[in-house]
């Protein structure tokens, strides 16, 4: 369940996107609120210092410099050697996306650190789905009419067994592949879609 290219499901083909795929080792290395949103930031608006994040998000630098170690530590994140001046220190994503195994994997170890983390991890990215949403409701009066018309906020009830559910989530993905480098950077008009995917059984009683 890729947590940034969001965002979770199954990982796409590794010859379409430079995807991480996480264990148990460096999902300690994710688990806090803190990273997950200067992993995201990265991603979403490139390079960046540790006070350029700090002032985007509203946190101290020692801290975001701090965080930013530990991530480059478990591998997420890298120095960008083509920016920086004397001791300005520059961070990029080290990948495109964040990919899961299936989530009892880690909900299943024998090791409590690790279910704890791999729930801080879930949670935050759920958070940062509906900030995400949020703030698009509170400012899309600022779009074109067009995006009014091309956005969806959806909800869908179907009965399925396990096998279906992840059928479904896999063509999903396929769907949502399918139309990447189909439009290309800077084309007028164009803006970078944020499409999100929840699935989840629920209780009929």
């Amino acid at each position: 369940m890729p947590t940034s290219e969001p965002e979770d499901g199954p990982a796409p083909a590794p010859d379409k996107l430079n995807i991480h795929q996480v264990d148990a080792r460096t999902l300690r290395g994710l688990a806090h609120p803190l990273r997950i949103r200067l992993m995201n930031a990265l991603r979403e608006y490139g390079p960046a210092t540790a006070s350029g994040l700090a002032d985007r998000l509203g946190e101290s630098s020692g801290a975001t410099s701090y965080h930013l170690r530990q991530l480059a530590a478990y591998g997420f994140v890298e120095d960008d050697p083509t920016r920086g001046k004397g001791r300005e220190r520059w961070w990029r994503s080290a990948h495109e996306g964040t990919a899961f195994g299936p989530p009892t994997e880690f909900m299943n170890h024998a090791d409590p650190e690790v279910r704890g983390a791999i729930g801080v991890v879930l949670h935050e990215v759920a958070t940062l789905h509906a900030q995400e949403l949020g703030t698009w409701l509170g400012t899309m009066h600022e779009w074109p009419e067009e995006w009014h018309r091309g956005m969806d906020v959806s909800d869908f009830k179907v009965r399925l067994t396990p096998e279906l559910s992840l059928e479904l989530a896999e063509k999903i993905h396929e769907l949502v592949d399918s139309y990447r480098n189909r439009v290309p950077e800077g084309t007028e008009g164009s803006a970078v879609v944020r499409t999100q995917l929840h699935m989840f059984p629920r209780p009929t009683d």
